[in-house]
Order: structure tokens, then C-alpha cells, then sequence
């Protein structure tokens, strides 16, 4: 089973481990992918605002004579013209405009961009320039990853054919700025689905584990029972056995004080076996809501009062004595009549079970009231219990291993129907111990 377990979870974690790194290739792979599909959308949406500029800016030759026209064809020809660059036709609010609305029609929607058109007849000097231009285009300088930088030419040459005239040289610069976060937008739907997929695998993982570990501790748990429901069993049949025997030798039979001797005998084992398999049945066939329809007015007090004078022979066995501090003022609760005193009776046996050999136990049971219910504490000074056995000390069939798993009798059902019954006198409990020292449990419940 342990081997089976072990190459099981190394099987899933490598299983995972591998769809893990198969989905980061595959995202490594779209980012890139989609990093250069919108470098393209942008290059072309840049490219198309470039066009519209010149296409606005391009003015017709009149129809004036040739001679008349100087010979050079540049800067006197655009003073007599009145023509006047791309910075003096647009604002920034226009550019920004004609920029933002191609972006939109190549599918990018809402880029960071700042932009600015320089003059390159004029030593470089800036014409039109955004509002954060200039700290954008210093950063883009150096960061190159997140930052996008192109210089665009604008510049129309002279085309006679179409009546075209030549144009101011000018160039248009666009940074545009969280080129990762835009990309990383643009796939965030992919990223998302990736790591929602990876945490359903995971939880899987996670729920195949302890589903596996759950059945491999109840498996242990119903063979440790079954250990020592044979051993309980065994102990008073044997007993019974012998007494049995006992009866043939015509010694016995003719001595009537040791014929009354063996009846005790098998009848107290008969009973103690009845008490066994009565725990065990009572466990299996529990039923909270029958439990609630039957309460009743009880008194905690008399209660544990009962409680104490049941263990009269087992406290004198074992040399061990009750204390009861009765503090509460108010004792008076709903109850179940046999339920509540099995309740009870479970932790004061607990605690004769969980005695040291060499120290005479002590159980102390105080009562008191907190607001509108009364607390009821069981103390003793026995072995007590490590943090991890307090943890588990209610859950069924569980029993805390003292060295011999047969040197503490039963069947690790009674404080599993305790804290049952506590909640079905809605109820609280708590137990609060340490090791080598002794343990209290607490319960709560609230007053009639």
C-alpha cells in the first residue's frame, strides 16, 4: 500500500509538473507571438496616419507660366505658394485624433503613445510636440523593452504628373510606452484560462492525495478496531471458558461458596461482554434526532452525582477518588435520560483508562455558570496526550497508543459518541492537555 501510494503521488507530481511547464512554454510562446503581431498592427496603423497627414497637407500647382516660377524649386516656390508645414495645418488634439482612431482600426485599442513632429530643415528644432513627449522618449531611449520608439519621414516629392508640389521635410515621432502590459492585455483572457485550468489540476492533486490518505487512515483505524474488538471479545469468553471448566471438578461442585464464586464470575463477564457489544451497536445505530424528540429536565448536579457513585468499584480498584465542586448556581438542562449520563460517564472513564501506575489518580469535576449556560470540566492528573493525539482524540475508532495497543481497553468509540452527544445537546466541547501531566475536557451547554 505504501509503495502503491508513494509511485501514485510521484506519477500526479510529475504529471503536473510537466502540464505546468508545457503550459509556460506555450505562453512563452504565444507572448512572443502576439509581441510581434502587435509591433506589426502598430507599424501599419502608424504607417496609415503618416499617409493621412501627407494626403491633407499635399496642395495643387496653379496654373502659372514657368518662366515666372524661379528656378529653384524649393524654399521660393513654397514662400510664393504660401505653403506651410504638417506642424503648422495640425494640432495636437487632431494628430492625437487621426493616431488614436487608426490604432482602433488595426484592433489596438487604447495604446499609451506620446508623439511629436521635428523638423529636419530646421537643426532639429521640435514643432509639434505631446504634453509627456519628451520624459517618454528619454526613457524609451533605455528601457527598449517596454518602450517603442519610430521615426517616421514626412516628406511628399514634387510629382508633375499629379500637380503635386513639394512639401517642408519633416519627421514624425511616436514612443509608445507599456508595450508589456498593452501585450500582456491583449492575452490576458489566455493567461487567466492558463492559471485557472493549473489550479483546477491542482486541486485535483491536492483532493486525490488526501482522498488517498483518508482511506489509508480509516483502513488502519477498521483494522486497529477490529484488533481490539477481537481482544475485548476473547478476554471474558476465555474467562468464561475456564470458569466453565471449572464447574466439571467434583471438588467445585460439592463447594457451594466457590460455585457462587465462579456464577459471579461468568456473569460479570457475561455482562462486561453485553457492555461491549451493547457500546458497539449503540455506536453504529446512533440517531441525533431521536436523541433530541426524548429530552427532559435534568439536573447536572445529581447527574454527576450518579455519574460518581457508578465508578464507586472501579475508583476502589484503582485506588483513585472523584472530587466534585459544584460552583454553579444554575444546573438545570434539556436533556436526553440515558444519553447524558453515557455523556458523562465516557469522561470519567476516560480518565480511569488514562491513569499513571504509580500515582493514584485524581478526577476533579467542577461545575459553573457563564451567561446563560453552565461548564462543566473533567480534570485528572493521568498520562495527558501530545497536541497531535488531542487533535484526534474524538474522531471514531481512534484510540492513543501508550506502547501496548492492548494495555488500554475499548474500542475508540466513547469520546467519538460523547462529542456527538454534546452537539446534540447543542453543546460544546474542548480538551486542553499535556503530555506527561494530565488532561481537562470542558463542556458547555446551555441552561433549560
Amino acid at each position: 500500500m505504501r509503495k502503491n501510494f508513494t509511485l501514485i503521488t510521484i506519477l500526479i507530481s510529475l504529471s503536473l509538473i510537466g502540464t505546468i511547464l508545457i503550459q509556460y512554454s506555450w505562453l512563452k510562446n504565444v507572448l512572443t507571438i502576439k509581441n510581434e503581431q502587435v509591433r506589426d498592427k502598430m507599424n501599419l496603423a502608424e504607417y496609415e496616419v503618416v499617409e493621412s497627414l501627407l494626403e491633407a497637407s499635399q496642395l495643387p500647382i496653379p496654373a502659372l507660366p514657368l518662366e515666372v516660377l524661379p528656378k529653384d524649386p524649393s524654399e521660393e516656390v513654397l514662400k510664393m505658394l504660401g505653403s506651410k508645414s504638417i506642424a503648422e495645418r495640425f494640432s495636437v488634439d487632431e494628430i492625437n485624433k487621426k493616431i488614436n482612431l487608426a490604432f482602433e482600426a488595426n484592433g489596438l485599442a487604447h495604446p499609451s503613445f506620446q508623439f511629436a513632429i521635428v523638423s529636419t530643415t530646421n537643426n532639429g528644432g521640435q514643432e509639434l510636440v505631446s504634453p509627456s513627449f519628451e520624459s517618454q522618449y528619454d526613457i524609451g531611449l533605455i528601457d527598449t523593452s517596454n518602450y517603442l520608439i519610430h521615426i517616421w519621414p514626412l516628406m511628399s516629392l514634387t510629382d508633375a504628373d499629379d500637380g503635386a508640389i513639394l512639401m517642408p521635410n519633416e519627421k514624425l515621432i511616436i514612443v509608445i510606452s507599456d508595450m508589456q502590459v498593452f501585450v500582456l492585455r491583449s492575452v490576458g483572457w489566455m493567461i487567466l484560462a492558463a492559471i485557472f485550468f493549473s489550479l483546477v489540476i491542482i486541486t485535483a492533486f491536492y483532493l486525490t492525495i488526501r482522498t488517498i490518505l483518508t482511506q489509508k487512515k480509516l483502513s488502519e483505524m477498521k483494522t486497529d478496531f477490529i484488533n481490539n474488538m477481537t481482544h475485548e471479545l476473547r478476554t471474558p469468553l476465555a474467562t468464561i471458558s475456564i470458569a466453565v471448566d471449572t464447574l466439571k471438578n467434583e471438588r467445585v461442585i460439592g463447594d457451594r461458596d466457590k460455585l457462587e464464586s465462579i456464577r459471579s464470575i461468568i456473569k460479570a463477564e457475561n455482562s462486561r461482554m453485553n457492555a461491549q457489544v451493547e457500546q458497539i451497536l449503540q455506536a453504529a445505530q446512533l440517531d441525533i434526532s431521536q436523541v433530541l424528540k426524548e429530552k427532559v429536565t435534568l439536573h447536572v448536579h445529581e447527574v454527576l452525582q450518579k455519574v460518581t457513585d457508578n465508578f464507586s468499584l472501579q475508583l476502589l480498584e484503582k485506588n483513585a477518588q472523584i472530587q466534585l465542586n459544584f460552583i454553579a448556581t444554575g444546573d438545570a438542562v434539556e436533556g436526553h435520560p440515558v444519553h447524558f449520563v453515557n455523556m458523562l460517564s465516557n469522561l470519567v472513564d476516560n480518565s480511569l483508562k488514562y491513569s499513571k501506575e504509580d500515582i493514584d489518580a485524581i478526577i476533579v469535576i467542577t461545575t459553573s455558570n457563564y451567561r446563560n449556560t453552565i461548564l462543566i470540566t473533567v480534570e485528572d492528573n493521568g498520562i495527558g496526550m501530545s497536541k497531535e493525539t488531542a487533535s484526534k482524540v474524538f474522531d471514531k475508532f481512534y484510540r492513543a497508543h501508550t506502547g501496548n495497543v492492548h494495555n488500554v481497553k475499548g474500542f475508540g468509540l466513547g469520546l467519538n459518541y460523547t462529542r456527538k452527544m454534546v452537539a446534540a445537546h447543542n453543546g460544546k466541547i474542548q480538551v486542553d492537555s499535556v503530555l506527561g501531566k494530565g488532561t481537562i475536557f470542558t463542556i458547555s451547554l446551555p441552561l433549560e
